[in-house]
């Protein structure tokens, strides 16, 4: 089984674009997506990601934190645009980019649609308690607040967000 372990950040300015090695277009839709897992009939996300010529398929288990189970498997491109065309209630798009500080990778997601506006810094860690670098660009830790899972986005955009919900000063009772 996959244990991935991530960490989740807004950023403090646009500082880390100067270093960004190189940047993707994605395009993903959940099969198994948040209605389904706020009302408990689901115990796992199910992804449908394109990134360029390459899909995957991708389940995480659905529970609060920095480590959740996760399992990835390749699929055929023609296949993952028929999922996102055809089986998904929507689908998230943005670029992420490619930022290594201090031999520690930061995959920083910038968001379209719905969700213009929203950047996120994610890390991927060996344990929970693993220390990791601090750019001057890293903002406030939104690994708990559960309106930044990308299962959540699609369902509720960053466009809807209230301002203290832009501001991650609390975390709503629904999503």
């Amino acid at each position: 089984m996959g244990i991935e372990i991530e960490r989740k950040f807004l950023l403090s300015d646009d500082s880390w674009r100067v270093a960004a090695e190189r940047s993707e277009r994605i395009a993903q839709g959940y099969l198994v997506g948040a209605q389904a897992l706020r009302d408990g009939t689901a115990r796992a996300s199910v992804r449908v990601r394109r990134s360029g010529e390459q899909a995957w398929l991708n389940i995480k288990s659905a529970q609060l934190g920095i480590e959740r189970a996760e399992f990835e498997y390749p699929m055929p491109l023609a296949d993952a645009e028929e999922m996102l065309a055809t089986l998904c209630d929507g689908v998230l798009e943005k670029i992420r980019h490619h930022v290594t500080v201090d031999g520690a990778l930061f995959e920083i997601d910038e968001f379209f649609g719905e969700n213009a506006g929203l950047v996120v810094a994610e890390i991927e860690l060996t344990s929970p308690d693993a220390a990791f670098p601090q750019p001057s660009w890293l903002g406030r830790e939104v690994s708990h607040l559960v309106r930044y899972f990308n299962v959540n986005l699609i369902a509720h955009p960053y466009a809807h967000w209230t301002q203290d919900e832009r501001d991650a000063a609390r975390e709503p009772t629904a999503c």
